[in-house]
């Protein structure tokens, strides 16, 4: 199946890049990675205007209500340019405010989640010890017991700065800063809707991932192509040799089967749809990548050269929201499955 974007959305893509790529964003990522996140957040705000958050947020909350399309769209731009911070964590906190019965947790968080203003990470069952950029985030959500079958659980959020110094864990991006889960905490809700609210968390979340992935692996590919066009060996491009080129067309491939997957996902957000889009993206950036570093030779292991922006974050998104087995496992299962 062939999807194709509408002229608004198509609008919406090209204002997005324009704005990233006028933000230069390799210099905000380094900055991010080191702790030092005044660009990133200056980033964040100009993204949150152009809708990009308010497109997983209702309208009664300040937001344009759900538009899992154009949130696929805007990710895809997100990847393309390795925009640091929580951008899916936030999407999955929407997701979760939005749950039926937590309308008074939404009207609280929701319209600073829209506007921007607001920067939110998230801690669900089975995603590990860690929380995504912690020592940024203005709200960190955690969820306890429950797991995504409607389970009893307990939502806890811990709010403002960090009292002491953060600690962070090295991660495979150094700009997805790993942090230990604040202790404690505010009670928000307790019972079996919360348990429905981390299954739509999931589920946005991993439409969120892919869509990232998949600009992370258009990326890699566009580099890769100019950098061989450039490179030389026995007084030729080594993009003429037909070895480079079949690596480069096996990429582009797995790419293109991947669209339609993201895309078809994000009209039906069935959690099987959206398990098989995570895995086609994921596993066809992580390919990307391994054929971008192989092509660039020694200079691609550096990581002064901004081509280990994506490659760190293409095998980081493989892994994050459900692991390739998980998610295949959802596939055969038809189910949400674990993440």
């Amino acid at each position: 199946m062939r999807f194709l974007l509408d002229d608004e959305q198509t609008a919406f893509a090209r204002s997005l890049d324009g704005l990233l790529t006028a933000a230069d964003t390799p210099a905000v990522v380094r900055s991010w990675g080191a702790g030092d996140h005044a660009a990133g957040r200056a980033l964040w705000s100009r993204i949150a205007e152009l809708g990009v958050f308010a497109l997983a947020v209702p309208e009664e909350y300040e937001g344009v209500g759900a538009r899992p399309v154009e949130l696929a769209v805007a990710f895809v731009e997100l990847g393309r340019h390795a925009v640091p911070g929580p951008v899916v964590e936030t999407v999955a906190a929407a997701a979760l405010l939005s749950e039926p019965g937590f309308a008074h947790l939404a009207k609280r968080f929701l319209p600073g989640v829209a506007s921007g203003e607001t920067v939110v990470t998230v801690a669900l069952p089975g995603g590990g010890p860690y929380v995504l950029d912690g020592d940024v985030a203005d709200v960190e959500l955690r969820v306890t017991g429950g797991g995504c079958g409607g389970e009893e659980g307990q939502l806890w959020g811990a709010f403002g700065s960090r009292e002491g110094a953060p600690d962070v864990r090295r991660s495979l991006d150094p700009a997805r800063r790993l942090c230990v889960p604040r202790s404690g905490g505010e009670l928000l809700a307790a019972g079996p809707r919360v348990g429905a609210g981390v299954a739509d968390a999931v589920r946005w979340a991993r439409l969120a991932t892919a869509a990232q992935a998949l600009g992370v692996g258009l990326a890699l590919l566009d580099r890769t192509v100019a950098y061989v066009k450039q490179r030389r060996q026995f007084g030729v491009p080594v993009g003429s040799f037909q070895a480079v080129r079949h690596r480069l067309a096996d990429a582009k491939i797995a790419l293109e089967f991947a669209r339609p997957l993201v895309f078809g996902a994000a009209v039906s957000m069935e959690p099987a749809d959206l398990a098989a889009a995570k895995v086609a993206a994921c596993e066809a950036a992580y390919a990307t990548a391994r054929t971008a570093l192989q092509l660039h030779g020694a200079i691609g292991y550096t990581a002064e050269y901004d081509l280990s922006l994506w490659l760190g974050r293409a095998r980081a998104l493989r892994c994050v929201w459900g692991s390739p087995g998980e998610c295949r496992g959802v596939v055969l299962g038809g189910g949400v499955g674990g993440w």
